[in-house]
């Protein structure tokens, strides 16, 4: 084999990695993992954080760093301590460590690792123009993570609050969290879980507001892709050459 053609082999080889974690199939995988999590939270029925699920968003975050082309200075740094918490939480899981302290610790970093993802995405499609399975993927999952990030929100609240999170027969399980948060993200609004303090009802119209105002941003951004694909001529036909 020529040096050329062993320079090409690498080259390819390089780049083949890259494959999975790029434009759509990049954002396919990230909304697979989105799946996995909110499974996860939806079946646990009380209201300590699943730490397999903690796992599953620490992968999330790593593979929206590596889709979105994060620095690599910014990947490495995130791999570092992503790796350490995971391996953290593995092991507090073998040797079966629980407590309230460790359920708050878990909330807390589970919050602020689905806070990085969407914020991450979005500070990557804003530079991007075009309508395309891409920014479809894109603005799902962000939009998913968001919902899922209320929801560690609602949870950490009602970990290291003595009130209960919501009035009536409801208990204060992660499984409920979930459910409110995106009937409060979507505006949908049942009506079967009502927050019973000041703090949580803040955060439930924030989070009303935010999932109104992230509609209009994706909105505004598919109709400036579509806008963007009318708006390039078409080739010339080979008939009018």
């Amino acid at each position: 084999m020529s040096a050329s053609a062993r320079t090409a082999r690498s080259r390819i080889e390089e780049r083949r990695p890259d494959l999975l974690f790029s434009g759509a199939s990049g954002y396919a995988v990230v909304a697979a993992l989105v799946v996995v999590s909110y499974a996860l939270c939806a079946a646990q029925r009380g209201p300590n954080p699943n730490p397999w699920a903690f796992l599953v968003t620490l992968m999330t975050v790593a593979v929206v760093f590596r889709v979105t082309a994060a620095p690599r200075m910014v990947q490495h740094v995130a791999w570092v301590i992503l790796s350490a918490a995971g391996v953290a939480t593995i092991v507090a899981t073998l040797l079966g460590a629980s407590g309230h302290i460790l359920d708050i610790a878990f909330s807390a970093a589970t919050m602020i690792a689905l806070l990085a993802s969407p914020v991450a995405i979005i500070g990557d499609q804003v530079k991007r123009r075009g309508l395309n399975a891409e920014a479809l993927l894109a603005a799902v999952t962000a939009y998913v993570l968001v919902g899922l990030f209320f929801t560690f929100v609602f949870n950490l609240l009602s970990l290291v609050s003595p009130e209960p999170m919501f009035g009536g027969p409801d208990d204060d399980s992660l499984a409920n969290q979930l459910f409110f948060s995106f009937t409060t993200l979507t505006t949908t609004g049942y009506g079967n879980l009502v927050p019973a303090n000041a703090t949580s009802q803040a955060v439930a119209v924030a989070e009303a507001i935010t999932g109104q105002l992230f509609l209009i941003t994706a909105v505004a951004r598919i109709m400036r892709g579509a806008g963007a694909i009318a708006a390039t001529p078409a080739a010339p036909s080979k008939e009018s050459s």
